[in-house]
């Protein structure tokens, strides 16, 4: 049990760790120009992403399904943060 929510705990702690590395980046160049807006679909992204992981690791036992379905898991992430970012499939989420 303290295993588990030690994980969970690492899975927030990333989180935030990825949105400081954006968020200092706005204080010494304007190339990165997030709104809140951004950080807040981001950090939905990846707590999504990392719960998703963390439930394949506490349900699925054999470790070659799970890293197949891990594996399945940061395809989808990176082709949703792809769409959002640059907008490869052209759809209007990707606000163009």
């Amino acid at each position: 049990m303290v295993t588990q929510n030690k994980r969970l705990i690492g899975i927030v702690l990333t989180v935030a760790f990825l949105l400081l590395i954006p968020l200092i980046a706005m204080q010494f160049t304007s190339k990165v120009d997030w709104g809140l807006f951004d950080f807040v679909i981001m950090g939905i992204l990846l707590l999504s992403t990392g719960l998703a992981a963390e439930f394949v690791i506490r349900k699925v036992k054999n470790t070659e399904s799970r890293l197949v379905v891990i594996g399945l898991i940061l395809l989808v992430f990176f082709l949703i943060w792809a769409e959002l970012a640059v907008g490869i499939f052209g759809t209007p989420f990707a606000g163009s």
